[in-house]
Protein backbone atom coordinates (compact mmCIF):
# COMPACT_ATOMS: atom_id res chain seq x y z
CA UNK A 1 0.00 0.00 0.00
CA UNK A 2 1.29 3.45 -0.90
CA UNK A 3 2.17 5.55 2.13
CA UNK A 4 0.73 9.01 2.67
CA UNK A 5 3.08 11.85 3.65
CA UNK A 6 2.28 14.99 5.62
CA UNK A 7 4.31 17.86 7.01
CA UNK A 8 3.09 20.34 9.55
CA UNK A 9 5.20 23.26 10.74
CA UNK A 10 4.29 24.99 13.97
CA UNK A 11 5.81 28.41 14.57
CA UNK A 12 5.55 30.60 17.63
CA UNK A 13 7.12 33.58 19.31
CA UNK A 14 9.10 33.78 22.52
CA UNK A 15 11.33 30.73 22.33
CA UNK A 16 8.66 28.01 22.28
CA UNK A 17 9.22 24.78 20.37
CA UNK A 18 9.38 25.01 16.62
CA UNK A 19 9.10 21.53 15.18
CA UNK A 20 8.59 19.77 11.93
CA UNK A 21 6.17 16.88 12.31
CA UNK A 22 6.22 14.48 9.42
CA UNK A 23 3.66 11.76 8.94
CA UNK A 24 5.31 8.97 6.98
CA UNK A 25 2.38 6.59 7.11
CA UNK A 26 -0.71 5.93 9.14
CA UNK A 27 1.22 4.83 12.22
CA UNK A 28 4.48 6.80 11.92
CA UNK A 29 4.95 10.39 13.05
CA UNK A 30 8.35 11.95 13.69
CA UNK A 31 8.92 15.29 15.37
CA UNK A 32 12.19 17.15 14.76
CA UNK A 33 13.09 20.01 17.05
CA UNK A 34 13.98 23.07 14.96
CA UNK A 35 13.60 25.61 17.74
CA UNK A 36 16.22 28.33 18.09
CA UNK A 37 18.61 27.92 21.02
CA UNK A 38 20.12 30.87 22.82
CA UNK A 39 23.61 30.55 24.27
CA UNK A 40 23.55 29.85 28.01
CA UNK A 41 27.07 29.03 29.11
CA UNK A 42 26.94 26.94 32.29
CA UNK A 43 30.63 27.62 32.83
CA UNK A 44 33.29 24.98 33.39
CA UNK A 45 34.81 23.38 36.46
CA UNK A 46 37.71 21.92 34.49
CA UNK A 47 41.26 23.10 35.05
CA UNK A 48 42.69 25.69 32.72
CA UNK A 49 44.48 23.94 29.87
CA UNK A 50 42.64 20.63 30.23
CA UNK A 51 42.36 20.65 26.44
CA UNK A 52 46.09 19.98 26.10
CA UNK A 53 45.86 16.66 27.90
CA UNK A 54 45.45 13.27 26.24
CA UNK A 55 42.03 12.24 24.92
CA UNK A 56 40.46 8.82 24.60
CA UNK A 57 38.38 8.27 21.47
CA UNK A 58 35.43 6.11 22.49
CA UNK A 59 33.02 4.23 20.26
CA UNK A 60 30.19 4.03 22.78
CA UNK A 61 28.65 0.94 21.16
CA UNK A 62 31.94 -0.89 21.63
CA UNK A 63 33.13 0.41 24.99
CA UNK A 64 31.09 -1.03 27.88
CA UNK A 65 27.55 -2.39 28.15
CA UNK A 66 25.79 -1.55 31.44
CA UNK A 67 22.48 -3.34 30.88
CA UNK A 68 23.32 -6.66 29.22
CA UNK A 69 21.80 -6.01 25.80
CA UNK A 70 25.17 -6.55 24.11
CA UNK A 71 25.57 -2.90 23.08
CA UNK A 72 27.76 -0.36 24.83
CA UNK A 73 26.04 2.67 26.32
CA UNK A 74 26.61 5.98 28.10
CA UNK A 75 26.24 4.43 31.53
CA UNK A 76 29.00 2.02 30.57
CA UNK A 77 31.27 4.97 29.78
CA UNK A 78 30.38 6.55 33.13
CA UNK A 79 31.26 3.29 34.89
CA UNK A 80 34.69 3.45 33.22
CA UNK A 81 35.66 6.96 34.30
CA UNK A 82 37.79 5.82 37.24
CA UNK A 83 39.74 3.60 34.84
CA UNK A 84 40.32 6.51 32.47
CA UNK A 85 41.37 8.75 35.34
CA UNK A 86 43.93 6.18 36.56
CA UNK A 87 45.33 5.96 33.06
CA UNK A 88 45.83 9.73 32.95
CA UNK A 89 43.20 10.69 30.38
CA UNK A 90 42.11 14.34 30.44
CA UNK A 91 39.47 14.29 27.72
CA UNK A 92 36.98 11.94 26.05
CA UNK A 93 35.86 12.08 22.43
CA UNK A 94 32.54 10.32 22.01
CA UNK A 95 31.93 9.09 18.49
CA UNK A 96 28.36 9.97 17.35
CA UNK A 97 25.81 9.44 20.11
CA UNK A 98 22.79 11.05 18.45
CA UNK A 99 20.08 8.97 16.75
CA UNK A 100 21.15 7.43 13.47
CA UNK A 101 19.80 5.30 10.67
CA UNK A 102 22.80 2.96 10.67
CA UNK A 103 22.48 2.19 14.40
CA UNK A 104 26.15 1.31 14.44
CA UNK A 105 28.82 3.88 13.55
CA UNK A 106 26.35 6.74 13.98
CA UNK A 107 27.45 8.98 11.11
CA UNK A 108 24.06 8.76 9.35
CA UNK A 109 22.22 11.13 11.71
CA UNK A 110 18.43 11.19 11.97
CA UNK A 111 18.14 13.74 14.81
CA UNK A 112 20.90 16.10 15.93
CA UNK A 113 19.34 16.76 19.34
CA UNK A 114 18.44 13.27 20.55
CA UNK A 115 20.50 10.52 22.13
CA UNK A 116 20.58 7.16 20.34
CA UNK A 117 18.09 5.10 22.44
CA UNK A 118 20.44 2.11 22.63
CA UNK A 119 22.98 4.42 24.29
CA UNK A 120 20.62 5.82 26.90
CA UNK A 121 18.89 9.11 27.66
CA UNK A 122 19.65 12.79 28.06
CA UNK A 123 19.76 12.15 31.80
CA UNK A 124 22.48 9.52 31.21
CA UNK A 125 24.37 12.07 29.14
CA UNK A 126 24.09 14.69 31.87
CA UNK A 127 25.30 12.17 34.45
CA UNK A 128 28.31 11.30 32.31
CA UNK A 129 29.25 14.98 32.02
CA UNK A 130 28.85 15.57 35.74
CA UNK A 131 30.89 12.53 36.75
CA UNK A 132 33.60 13.18 34.16
CA UNK A 133 33.97 16.78 35.29
CA UNK A 134 34.24 15.66 38.91
CA UNK A 135 37.33 13.70 37.83
CA UNK A 136 38.84 16.56 35.83
CA UNK A 137 37.94 14.96 32.50
CA UNK A 138 36.36 16.94 29.66
CA UNK A 139 33.91 15.44 27.17
CA UNK A 140 33.58 16.33 23.50
CA UNK A 141 31.33 14.66 20.95
CA UNK A 142 31.22 14.08 17.23
CA UNK A 143 29.04 16.52 15.32
CA UNK A 144 28.34 15.19 11.84
CA UNK A 145 27.54 18.48 10.21
CA UNK A 146 28.04 17.86 6.48
CA UNK A 147 25.12 15.49 5.95
CA UNK A 148 22.16 13.69 7.46
CA UNK A 149 20.83 10.19 6.97
CA UNK A 150 18.58 9.64 3.96
CA UNK A 151 16.07 8.53 6.59
CA UNK A 152 16.18 11.94 8.30
CA UNK A 153 12.58 13.20 8.35
CA UNK A 154 13.49 16.47 6.64
CA UNK A 155 15.17 14.64 3.77
CA UNK A 156 12.27 12.20 3.61
CA UNK A 157 10.18 15.29 2.90
CA UNK A 158 12.66 16.90 0.51
CA UNK A 159 12.98 13.82 -1.68
CA UNK A 160 9.25 13.98 -2.50
CA UNK A 161 9.60 16.96 -4.82
CA UNK A 162 10.63 20.55 -5.46
CA UNK A 163 7.51 21.93 -3.80
CA UNK A 164 8.37 20.51 -0.38
CA UNK A 165 9.17 23.06 2.42
CA UNK A 166 12.54 21.51 3.29
CA UNK A 167 13.69 20.87 -0.26
CA UNK A 168 16.27 23.66 -0.11
CA UNK A 169 17.81 22.22 3.06
CA UNK A 170 19.67 19.77 0.82
CA UNK A 171 21.61 20.15 -2.44
CA UNK A 172 19.45 19.44 -5.49
CA UNK A 173 19.54 19.74 -9.28
CA UNK A 174 16.88 18.62 -11.71
CA UNK A 175 19.31 16.36 -13.55
CA UNK A 176 22.55 15.01 -12.11
CA UNK A 177 25.40 17.08 -13.60
CA UNK A 178 28.15 15.34 -15.51
CA UNK A 179 31.86 15.19 -14.73
CA UNK A 180 31.77 14.84 -10.95
CA UNK A 181 33.97 12.34 -9.13
CA UNK A 182 34.74 12.21 -5.42
CA UNK A 183 36.97 9.37 -4.21
CA UNK A 184 36.17 7.39 -7.34
CA UNK A 185 32.40 7.82 -7.09
CA UNK A 186 29.77 10.12 -8.58
CA UNK A 187 28.31 12.08 -5.62
CA UNK A 188 25.07 12.92 -7.46
CA UNK A 189 22.16 10.55 -6.89
CA UNK A 190 19.40 10.71 -9.48
CA UNK A 191 15.80 10.17 -8.38
CA UNK A 192 12.49 10.62 -10.14
CA UNK A 193 12.14 13.97 -8.35
CA UNK A 194 15.61 15.32 -9.08
CA UNK A 195 19.25 14.61 -8.19
CA UNK A 196 20.76 15.21 -4.76
CA UNK A 197 24.35 15.57 -3.63
CA UNK A 198 25.75 12.86 -1.35
CA UNK A 199 29.50 13.17 -0.86
CA UNK A 200 29.70 10.13 1.42
CA UNK A 201 27.21 7.88 -0.35
CA UNK A 202 23.50 7.76 -1.26
CA UNK A 203 22.49 7.04 2.34
CA UNK A 204 23.92 10.36 3.59
CA UNK A 205 22.67 13.40 1.61
CA UNK A 206 24.57 16.68 1.94
CA UNK A 207 23.02 19.68 3.65
CA UNK A 208 22.78 22.92 1.68
CA UNK A 209 24.91 25.37 3.64
CA UNK A 210 24.11 28.19 1.24
CA UNK A 211 20.72 28.20 2.96
CA UNK A 212 20.92 30.39 6.10
CA UNK A 213 18.19 28.30 7.77
CA UNK A 214 20.43 25.23 7.60
CA UNK A 215 23.39 27.10 9.10
CA UNK A 216 21.22 28.48 11.89
CA UNK A 217 19.73 25.06 12.64
CA UNK A 218 23.17 23.54 13.11
CA UNK A 219 24.39 26.46 15.20
CA UNK A 220 21.33 26.05 17.40
CA UNK A 221 22.00 22.31 17.68
CA UNK A 222 25.61 22.96 18.70
CA UNK A 223 24.38 25.33 21.41
CA UNK A 224 21.82 22.73 22.55
CA UNK A 225 24.62 20.43 23.75
CA UNK A 226 27.00 23.17 24.89
CA UNK A 227 24.26 24.58 27.11
CA UNK A 228 24.10 21.21 28.86
CA UNK A 229 27.80 21.42 29.69
CA UNK A 230 29.43 19.61 26.76
CA UNK A 231 33.10 20.64 26.56
CA UNK A 232 33.43 20.87 22.79
CA UNK A 233 33.22 19.06 19.50
CA UNK A 234 34.98 17.01 16.93
CA UNK A 235 33.61 18.54 13.71
CA UNK A 236 33.29 15.89 11.04
CA UNK A 237 34.38 16.39 7.40
CA UNK A 238 34.39 20.20 7.50
CA UNK A 239 36.23 20.72 4.15
CA UNK A 240 33.16 19.26 2.39
CA UNK A 241 30.48 21.63 3.65
CA UNK A 242 30.19 23.55 0.37
CA UNK A 243 31.08 22.35 -3.14
CA UNK A 244 31.24 24.86 -5.98
CA UNK A 245 31.62 22.65 -9.05
CA UNK A 246 33.06 19.37 -10.26
CA UNK A 247 36.57 20.78 -10.07
CA UNK A 248 36.29 22.95 -6.95
CA UNK A 249 34.56 20.66 -4.47
CA UNK A 250 37.14 20.07 -1.78
CA UNK A 251 38.16 22.58 0.91
CA UNK A 252 36.53 25.65 -0.61
CA UNK A 253 36.91 29.14 0.90
CA UNK A 254 33.22 29.09 1.84
CA UNK A 255 33.74 25.89 3.84
CA UNK A 256 36.66 27.44 5.69
CA UNK A 257 34.68 30.57 6.57
CA UNK A 258 31.79 28.52 7.88
CA UNK A 259 34.14 26.31 9.88
CA UNK A 260 35.65 29.40 11.47
CA UNK A 261 32.16 30.59 12.43
CA UNK A 262 31.35 27.26 14.07
CA UNK A 263 34.58 27.25 16.02
CA UNK A 264 33.95 30.82 17.21
CA UNK A 265 30.50 29.80 18.42
CA UNK A 266 31.93 26.87 20.38
CA UNK A 267 34.80 28.85 21.87
CA UNK A 268 32.47 31.60 23.03
CA UNK A 269 31.72 29.15 25.83
CA UNK A 270 34.33 28.91 28.58
CA UNK A 271 37.16 26.37 28.32
CA UNK A 272 35.71 24.63 25.26
CA UNK A 273 37.73 22.73 22.65
CA UNK A 274 37.20 22.17 18.95
CA UNK A 275 39.06 19.67 16.78
CA UNK A 276 38.38 19.25 13.07
CA UNK A 277 38.59 16.37 10.64
CA UNK A 278 40.28 17.77 7.53
CA UNK A 279 42.19 15.02 5.78
CA UNK A 280 43.63 16.89 2.80
CA UNK A 281 45.25 19.90 4.53
CA UNK A 282 45.11 19.19 8.25
CA UNK A 283 47.76 21.74 9.24
CA UNK A 284 45.79 24.55 7.61
CA UNK A 285 42.79 23.73 9.78
CA UNK A 286 44.87 24.01 12.96
CA UNK A 287 45.21 27.74 12.26
CA UNK A 288 43.77 30.06 14.95
CA UNK A 289 41.12 31.47 12.59
CA UNK A 290 39.85 27.99 11.68
CA UNK A 291 39.73 25.17 14.22
CA UNK A 292 42.97 25.80 16.13
CA UNK A 293 43.18 21.98 16.36
CA UNK A 294 43.03 19.41 13.59
CA UNK A 295 43.85 15.73 13.30
CA UNK A 296 47.40 15.11 12.06
CA UNK A 297 46.49 12.83 9.17
CA UNK A 298 49.56 11.33 7.53
CA UNK A 299 51.73 11.72 10.62
CA UNK A 300 50.38 8.48 12.06
CA UNK A 301 51.83 6.50 9.16
CA UNK A 302 55.30 7.91 9.80
CA UNK A 303 55.03 7.23 13.55
CA UNK A 304 54.31 3.56 12.86
CA UNK A 305 57.06 3.22 10.26
CA UNK A 306 59.55 4.95 12.54
CA UNK A 307 58.72 2.51 15.34
CA UNK A 308 59.56 -0.30 12.91
CA UNK A 309 62.99 1.27 12.30
CA UNK A 310 62.42 3.07 8.99
CA UNK A 311 65.17 5.72 8.83
CA UNK A 312 63.31 8.08 6.48
CA UNK A 313 60.22 7.95 8.70
CA UNK A 314 62.34 8.74 11.78
CA UNK A 315 63.55 11.90 10.05
CA UNK A 316 59.97 12.87 9.15
CA UNK A 317 58.79 12.34 12.72
CA UNK A 318 61.66 14.45 14.07
CA UNK A 319 60.89 17.30 11.66
CA UNK A 320 57.07 17.25 11.84
CA UNK A 321 56.63 19.81 14.60
CA UNK A 322 59.29 22.11 13.22
CA UNK A 323 56.49 23.49 11.02
CA UNK A 324 53.28 21.85 12.28
CA UNK A 325 51.14 23.85 14.74
CA UNK A 326 51.21 22.59 18.32
CA UNK A 327 47.42 22.27 18.14
CA UNK A 328 47.67 19.23 15.89
CA UNK A 329 45.70 16.30 17.29
CA UNK A 330 48.06 13.35 16.98
CA UNK A 331 47.10 9.68 16.93
CA UNK A 332 48.30 6.23 15.89
CA UNK A 333 44.98 4.89 14.59
CA UNK A 334 41.26 5.61 14.82
CA UNK A 335 37.85 4.28 13.82
CA UNK A 336 38.45 4.56 10.06
CA UNK A 337 40.39 1.93 8.14
CA UNK A 338 42.12 4.60 6.04
CA UNK A 339 43.75 5.66 9.31
CA UNK A 340 45.31 2.21 9.66
CA UNK A 341 44.58 -1.06 11.42
CA UNK A 342 44.70 -1.34 15.18
CA UNK A 343 48.20 -1.06 16.59
CA UNK A 344 48.34 -4.70 17.68
CA UNK A 345 47.72 -5.77 14.10
CA UNK A 346 50.09 -3.27 12.52
CA UNK A 347 52.92 -4.35 14.82
CA UNK A 348 51.87 -8.01 14.76
CA UNK A 349 52.15 -8.12 18.53
CA UNK A 350 55.68 -6.65 18.65
CA UNK A 351 55.44 -4.78 21.95
CA UNK A 352 58.86 -3.12 21.65
CA UNK A 353 57.75 -1.35 18.47
CA UNK A 354 54.32 -0.65 19.94
CA UNK A 355 55.90 1.16 22.90
CA UNK A 356 58.19 3.22 20.68
CA UNK A 357 55.21 4.43 18.65
CA UNK A 358 53.33 5.33 21.82
CA UNK A 359 56.28 7.28 23.24
CA UNK A 360 56.82 9.11 19.96
CA UNK A 361 53.43 10.75 19.84
CA UNK A 362 52.77 11.06 23.57
CA UNK A 363 56.03 12.94 24.15
CA UNK A 364 56.00 15.17 21.08
CA UNK A 365 53.92 18.36 20.94
CA UNK A 366 50.29 18.13 19.90
CA UNK A 367 47.16 16.85 21.57
CA UNK A 368 47.29 13.04 21.61
CA UNK A 369 44.17 10.97 20.94
CA UNK A 370 44.28 7.34 22.01
CA UNK A 371 41.81 5.02 20.33
CA UNK A 372 39.97 2.93 22.91
CA UNK A 373 41.80 -0.32 23.66
CA UNK A 374 45.08 0.99 22.25
CA UNK A 375 46.48 1.14 25.78
CA UNK A 376 45.97 -2.61 26.31
CA UNK A 377 46.93 -3.87 22.84
CA UNK A 378 43.37 -4.55 21.69
CA UNK A 379 43.49 -6.50 18.42
CA UNK A 380 41.02 -6.08 15.59
CA UNK A 381 38.13 -8.55 15.53
CA UNK A 382 38.32 -11.33 12.96
CA UNK A 383 35.93 -12.14 10.14
CA UNK A 384 34.57 -8.61 9.70
CA UNK A 385 34.61 -6.31 6.68
CA UNK A 386 35.37 -2.63 6.30
CA UNK A 387 35.78 -0.73 9.55
CA UNK A 388 34.24 -3.55 11.59
CA UNK A 389 37.53 -4.95 12.93
CA UNK A 390 38.37 -1.49 14.32
CA UNK A 391 35.04 -1.09 16.11
CA UNK A 392 34.73 -4.27 18.15
CA UNK A 393 34.12 -4.46 21.92
CA UNK A 394 36.68 -3.33 24.47
CA UNK A 395 38.36 -6.13 26.44
CA UNK A 396 37.87 -5.53 30.16
CA UNK A 397 38.46 -9.01 31.61
CA UNK A 398 39.80 -12.40 30.45
CA UNK A 399 36.26 -13.84 30.39
CA UNK A 400 35.83 -15.93 27.20
CA UNK A 401 33.35 -14.73 24.55
CA UNK A 402 32.42 -11.53 26.42
CA UNK A 403 35.70 -10.08 27.75
CA UNK A 404 33.80 -8.27 30.50
CA UNK A 405 32.18 -6.02 27.89
CA UNK A 406 28.64 -7.32 28.52
CA UNK A 407 26.69 -9.94 30.42
CA UNK A 408 24.78 -10.69 27.22
CA UNK A 409 25.77 -11.46 23.65
CA UNK A 410 28.22 -8.90 22.25
CA UNK A 411 26.94 -7.09 19.18
CA UNK A 412 30.20 -7.94 17.42
CA UNK A 413 33.00 -10.51 17.99
CA UNK A 414 35.50 -9.63 20.71
CA UNK A 415 39.24 -9.26 20.12
CA UNK A 416 41.10 -12.54 19.50
CA UNK A 417 43.76 -11.64 22.12
CA UNK A 418 41.33 -10.64 24.88
CA UNK A 419 42.26 -13.43 27.32
CA UNK A 420 45.69 -11.92 27.90
CA UNK A 421 45.35 -8.36 26.64
CA UNK A 422 42.56 -6.90 28.73
CA UNK A 423 42.27 -4.06 31.23
CA UNK A 424 41.93 -6.21 34.37
CA UNK A 425 45.04 -8.30 33.78
CA UNK A 426 47.22 -5.44 32.57
CA UNK A 427 46.42 -3.10 35.44
CA UNK A 428 47.91 -5.69 37.80
CA UNK A 429 51.18 -5.92 35.86
CA UNK A 430 53.72 -3.14 36.45
CA UNK A 431 55.45 -4.03 33.17
CA UNK A 432 52.34 -4.21 30.99
CA UNK A 433 51.53 -2.08 27.97
CA UNK A 434 48.82 -0.36 30.03
CA UNK A 435 51.36 0.55 32.71
CA UNK A 436 53.67 1.95 30.01
CA UNK A 437 50.89 4.20 28.67
CA UNK A 438 50.00 5.26 32.21
CA UNK A 439 53.60 6.22 32.96
CA UNK A 440 53.92 8.24 29.76
CA UNK A 441 50.66 10.06 30.42
CA UNK A 442 51.78 10.78 33.97
CA UNK A 443 54.90 12.40 32.53
CA UNK A 444 52.74 14.65 30.34
CA UNK A 445 50.40 15.50 33.18
CA UNK A 446 53.12 16.37 35.70
CA UNK A 447 55.74 18.10 33.52
CA UNK A 448 54.56 21.29 31.77
CA UNK A 449 57.40 21.06 29.26
CA UNK A 450 55.88 17.82 27.92
CA UNK A 451 52.27 19.02 27.84
CA UNK A 452 52.70 22.67 26.84
CA UNK A 453 56.31 23.09 25.79
CA UNK A 454 57.60 24.27 22.44
CA UNK A 455 59.72 22.08 20.17
CA UNK A 456 63.46 22.69 19.99
CA UNK A 457 66.66 21.19 18.61
CA UNK A 458 65.35 18.01 16.98
CA UNK A 459 68.09 15.70 15.70
CA UNK A 460 68.50 12.24 14.25
CA UNK A 461 71.68 10.18 14.47
CA UNK A 462 71.28 6.87 12.73
CA UNK A 463 68.05 5.59 14.25
CA UNK A 464 68.27 7.69 17.39
CA UNK A 465 65.93 10.66 17.58
CA UNK A 466 66.08 13.45 20.14
CA UNK A 467 64.42 16.77 20.81
CA UNK A 468 63.92 19.29 23.60
CA UNK A 469 60.73 20.94 24.83
CA UNK A 470 60.62 24.05 27.01
CA UNK A 471 57.84 25.64 29.02
CA UNK A 472 58.93 28.56 31.18
CA UNK A 473 61.84 27.48 33.35
CA UNK A 474 61.41 23.78 32.65
CA UNK A 475 63.08 21.94 29.76
CA UNK A 476 62.65 18.30 28.85
CA UNK A 477 65.01 16.25 26.69
CA UNK A 478 63.47 13.26 24.94
CA UNK A 479 65.61 10.51 23.39
CA UNK A 480 64.15 7.58 21.44
CA UNK A 481 66.28 4.78 20.03
CA UNK A 482 64.37 2.96 17.29
CA UNK A 483 67.29 0.67 16.50
CA UNK A 484 67.57 -2.98 17.53
CA UNK A 485 71.01 -2.20 18.92
CA UNK A 486 72.25 0.28 21.51
CA UNK A 487 73.00 3.84 20.41
CA UNK A 488 75.51 6.40 21.71
CA UNK A 489 75.27 10.15 21.50
CA UNK A 490 76.63 13.32 23.07
CA UNK A 491 74.27 16.23 23.62
CA UNK A 492 75.03 19.81 24.60
CA UNK A 493 72.98 20.81 27.66
CA UNK A 494 72.41 24.02 29.54
CA UNK A 495 74.17 23.54 32.85
CA UNK A 496 72.73 26.42 34.89
CA UNK A 497 70.49 23.93 36.67
CA UNK A 498 70.68 20.19 37.33
CA UNK A 499 69.10 17.60 35.05
CA UNK A 500 67.25 14.56 36.29
CA UNK A 501 66.18 11.41 34.47
CA UNK A 502 62.40 11.01 34.88
CA UNK A 503 61.77 8.16 32.43
CA UNK A 504 62.56 5.44 33.11
CA UNK A 505 62.47 6.95 36.60
CA UNK A 506 65.77 6.88 38.50
CA UNK A 507 65.50 10.03 40.60
CA UNK A 508 69.24 10.54 40.17
CA UNK A 509 70.91 13.71 38.90
CA UNK A 510 72.44 13.43 35.45
CA UNK A 511 76.19 13.94 35.20
CA UNK A 512 77.65 15.90 32.33
CA UNK A 513 81.07 15.57 30.77
CA UNK A 514 83.57 18.24 29.77
CA UNK A 515 81.97 21.17 27.98
CA UNK A 516 78.59 20.64 29.59
CA UNK A 517 77.69 17.73 27.34
CA UNK A 518 75.70 14.67 28.23
CA UNK A 519 77.04 11.33 27.05
CA UNK A 520 74.25 8.80 26.66
CA UNK A 521 74.16 5.13 25.85
CA UNK A 522 70.57 4.30 24.98
CA UNK A 523 69.63 0.60 24.99
CA UNK A 524 68.03 -0.92 21.91
CA UNK A 525 64.43 0.16 21.27
CA UNK A 526 64.22 2.33 24.35
CA UNK A 527 63.11 5.78 25.51
CA UNK A 528 64.75 8.19 27.92
CA UNK A 529 63.40 11.51 29.23
CA UNK A 530 65.43 14.04 31.23
CA UNK A 531 64.11 17.23 32.81
CA UNK A 532 65.91 20.42 33.82
CA UNK A 533 64.16 22.71 36.27
CA UNK A 534 65.66 25.27 38.65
Amino acid sequence: MAQTHMITISRCIGGCLVAASLGLGAQTTTSINLSPVEARDPGSTLADGWQRGAFMEIFVRGYRDSDGDGVGDLRGVTQSLDYLQRLGIRGIWLMPITTSADRDHGYATTDFRRIEPQYGTLEDFDTLLREAHARGIGVIMDYVINHSAAEHPLFASAVRGADQPFRDWFVWQDIAPMGWEIWGNDPWIQTSKGAYMATFGPHMPDFNFRNPAVVNYHKDSLRFWLNRGLDGYRLDAVPHLIENNAKDWNDQPESRRLTGELRSLINAYSKRYTVCEATAKPQDYAAPDLCASSFAFGHQYELVKAAKGDAKAIDKVAQYFVTAPVGMATFLSNHDRFGGERMWDQFKGNLAQYRLAAASYLLQPGIPFLYYGEEIGLAGAKGLRGDGPLRSPMSWTPEPQRAGFTTGQPYRPIAPNSVRYNAAVQQKDAKSLWAYYRDLLQLRNTHPALSNGDYQSPFVEGKLMGFQRTDGAQTALVLINYDKKAARTSIALQTSAPWKQVFPPTGKPVKTIAGGKLAVVLPAQSVQVLVRQP
